[in-house]
């Protein structure tokens, strides 16, 4: 069964770090595009940083820029979401995403995911980074 389990989360003070993971299972990670959203209380979710199946290619949204970093391990079916310098706008449940690389791009797969295209998605882990 194919299956997303994000972990990392928790609380944080402004200006802190975490290291989002991302573990996959049940399906050939290395094959698949890997997307990191985020769902504030209110709003919609929103592509935050996503990465192709080989790494040669990765998408950040403005406001993480220079502060996330996406990585991918496929020797441990793991995808990690460095985040540095959180800011209370940070806070907000992070999703992990899959979509058959073949179809899509990082870009594509962040500023569209949200809506269509995915073919598996995490629980969700929440992040909360106070003031």
């Amino acid at each position: 069964q194919e299956q997303l389990v994000e972990s990392g989360g928790g609380l944080v003070q402004s200006g802190g770090s975490l290291r989002l993971s991302c573990a996959a299972s049940g399906f050939p990670l290395e094959e698949y595009a890997i997307g990191w959203f985020r769902q504030a209380p209110g709003k919609e979710r929103e592509g935050v940083s996503c990465v192709s199946s080989n790494a040669d290619n990765t998408y950040y949204s403005n406001s993480v820029k220079g502060r996330f970093t996406i990585s991918r391990d496929d020797a441990k079916s793991t995808v990690y979401l460095q985040m540095n310098n959180l800011k209370p706008e940070d806070t907000a449940d992070y999703y992990c995403g899959a979509a058959i690389a073949s179809l899509t791009s990082p870009q594509a797969m962040c500023l569209n995911g949200m809506y269509y295209g995915m073919d598996f998605w995490g629980e969700g882990i929440a992040v909360t980074v106070s003031s």
